[in-house]
């Protein structure tokens, strides 16, 4: 599933030429996702304009002309792909179900094999307390993520450290892949207590999360299976992974003589160096 430099990502790539711009016809092709698709969703599309584009946690919220959010969550495979402009679009293919035709002849397209991604409709002054973004915690990359606040969180909690840091009521965003290269980065123990890290510990990982992170932006995400960004370009960070996927191989820190191994967590792969990891 896309994690927050993917999803942001695609935002960036869809800014310019969606912000501004009115939508002129909504093609809705299958009545519903994940979930079933809000009611008269061509209707209340079409001629609105987006007045911007923004990114909470996962997911990607239209701001329209006409007082209501457009909500997008990627899924699995979901893909917002960029098409037409100076050249008639091509038709629709057999897992486009949202089309949106915009006023310059640029169309938008949600492509989603396995239909887990979601679209809504919610009134944009009230979009925060949306079911589905209310009770997320801060942005990883915000001013309100701080050792400070990391630190207050995981205070007491027996859980592991890597099963705080997926809690998007802890911090928004993170998922499997970027925890991993984080914790490893921060040479923290993904089966830690999350309430045994010492302050200097807490610190040591806001920053490692956000390093991670900043360099997947600067390689336009990941792309292991189905993500590309909105113009049909893959991501590369999954070339400077540490420890995700890389089981077996040597550990990439200075100095360290330990190889990656792979645990299983709440039913998900952990990858990570036992020998520096602490």
């Amino acid at each position: 599933m896309p994690e927050m430099p993917e999803v942001e990502t695609v935002r960036r790539g869809l800014v310019p030429v969606m912000e501004g711009r009115r939508i002129v016809a909504a093609d809705i092709r299958r009545p519903d996702l994940r979930f079933a698709l809000p009611a008269d969703m061509a209707a209340r599309l079409a001629g609105a304009r987006v007045a911007g584009l923004r990114r909470r946690s996962k997911y990607l919220l239209a701001d329209l002309s006409t007082g209501e959010t457009l909500l997008i969550h990627l899924g699995m495979s979901g893909r917002l792909l960029i098409s037409g402009g100076a050249a008639a679009p091509a038709a629709p293919a057999r897992h486009d179900h949202v089309i949106l035709d915009l006023e310059t002849g640029t169309r938008v397209t949600f492509n989603d094999a396995r239909r887990f991604g979601m679209m809504d409709l919610a009134p944009t002054a009230a979009v925060e307390a949306h079911r589905l973004l209310a009770g997320l915690g801060p942005e990883p990359l915000g001013n309100l993520f701080n050792a400070a606040y990391l630190e207050g969180r995981l205070a007491g909690r027996r859980m592991p450290v890597k099963a705080a840091l997926l809690d998007q009521r802890i911090v928004a965003g993170l998922g499997n892949i970027y925890v991993c290269e984080a914790l490893h980065r921060a040479g923290i123990h993904p089966g830690r207590a999350a309430g045994t890290l010492r302050p200097g510990e807490t610190a040591a990982l806001v920053a490692a999360i956000r390093d991670t992170l900043e360099a997947a932006l600067g390689a336009g995400g990941s792309t292991l299976r189905d993500y590309r960004g909105a113009n049909g370009e893959l991501g590369y960070f999954q070339h400077d992974f540490r420890v995700y996927g890389r089981e077996g191989a040597p550990c990439p820190s200075p100095g360290c003589t330990g190889v990656i191994e792979r645990i299983a967590q709440a039913g998900r792969s952990t990858w990570f160096c036992a020998t520096c990891q602490r």
